[in-house]
């Protein structure tokens, strides 16, 4: 099977797509592939669209395409193939003209709402947002913008956004002096996420010229998991792994079947991401208590080990009403009530983004019974792990 991937290789999103892509085709072994690039061009600042590449298909022997909808020529052509094909991110481009192509999509609202709540965990009451303007292509940065924003209402606290608009001929030195004025005007401490990593080095620029601390003034999170971006980071950078690479396996292995004759199940598929990498440029307790932040520090660390509230009182070293006390006045709920929240996050994601047993997810969140994690489970996301499951694999 020889198959043509139309995607962009200076993406990172797009190349742990093809990560994915190729980790079926091995297995496969029969598939070919061919990849047409299709380069993004312009500005470090992600103020331009792309320039359009014509995918000739003629030229082309494919018995099957993965494609993103980069390229209004492109697309008009991937509409009229008889050959199958499968679409990646149809949100965005020019996908609304291959309505009729299955296609996967990443999931914006998990990935900000990843951010949003790690944050506000870590005890920061000012939030912000940066992201890049709106255009055809950069929709899921508003996405994630509306739920971050979502998550900061329900938490009650303030949020500030970077004001962003469509900058035609503008200079990547004028938007970086708006982003400087920004950052600078901020209440501190503030938990602030950007769009994608590429926003966060922009960000953690800006607090390096403004001589503020990072994570202790401004903690920043960004999104992609770019390894080449989170360590050239000054602090390291942390950020949401987004699910790339099942994306791509999942592409490929509905390919095969559309290839084989079958039919798509559903058109639109949505995959949650695979977790948040903490790294130096988030990692603080925006708590001025220091029993508490020591408390937090301690659950974040131990909660899957399946410890009790007596162990977070013995490693902090006071009584436990002192600390009950000093909890609950800080974070609004108990101690016992975060240990399971972060249990319970940790068994979601392991739900989501593997195909372990429930017993095997019980057990590496910390719980020794499976009925003790299903109930927690249920009231927690309103589903249980089997539905959660079902529900993440199908979007």
């Amino acid at each position: 099977m020889q198959v043509l991937l139309a995607l962009d290789t200076t993406n990172t999103h797009h190349r742990k797509i093809i990560r994915g892509i190729t980790t079926y085709a091995h297995d496969a072994e029969n598939w070919g592939l061919h990849l047409m690039h299709d380069p993004h061009q312009g500005l470090l600042y992600r103020e331009q669209d792309p320039l359009e590449k014509q995918l000739n298909l003629g030229a082309w022997e494919a018995d099957g395409i993965i494609a993103a909808f980069t390229s209004r020529q492109n697309t008009s052509a991937l509409s009229k193939t008889s050959v199958p094909v499968v679409g990646i991110e149809p949100d965005f481009g020019w996908g609304e003209q291959v309505a009729h192509i299955p296609s996967f999509a990443t999931d914006n609202q998990a990935i900000a709402r990843l951010a949003a709540e790690d944050l506000i965990s870590r005890g920061f009451r000012q939030l912000a947002f940066c992201g890049v303007p709106k255009t055809r292509f950069t929709g899921w940065s508003s996405q994630r913008e509306l739920a971050f924003q979502q998550c900061a209402e329900k938490a009650g606290l303030p949020y500030s956004v970077f004001p962003t608009s469509p900058s035609k001929g503008q200079s990547w030195l004028k938007v970086h002096e708006h982003l400087l004025a920004w950052v600078q005007s901020l209440e501190k401490p503030v938990g602030l996420m950007a769009c994608y990593d590429v926003r966060a080095f922009h960000v953690l620029d800006a607090c390096r010229q403004l001589g503020l601390l990072v994570p202790e003034e401004v903690a920043v999170i960004g999104v992609d998991n770019d390894e080449m971006l989170t360590e050239l980071s000054n602090p390291p950078l942390s950020s949401v792994e987004q699910g790339a690479r099942k994306i791509g396996f999942q592409a490929a292995a509905l390919l095969d079947q559309l290839m084989a004759g079958e039919k798509a199940p559903k058109l639109r598929m949505r995959v949650e991401p695979e977790g948040l990498v903490i790294r130096r440029s988030s990692d603080f307790w925006a708590i001025g208590d220091p029993y508490v932040s020591e408390a937090l520090k301690f659950i974040r660390e131990h909660a899957c080990e399946g410890i009790q509230v007596a162990d977070v009182v013995k490693a902090v070293a006071v009584s436990r009403s002192t600390l009950e006390s000093h909890f609950r006045k800080a974070m609004g709920r108990t101690l016992h009530a975060e240990i399971q929240r972060v249990q319970i996050e940790c068994a979601r994601r392991l739900v989501a983004t593997t195909e372990l047993p429930l017993k095997e997810v019980a057990s590496a969140a910390g719980f020794s019974y499976v009925q003790h994690l299903t109930t927690l489970f249920r009231q927690y996301t309103g589903q249980t792990p089997a539905q959660y499951r079902k529900h993440s694999r199908s979007g």
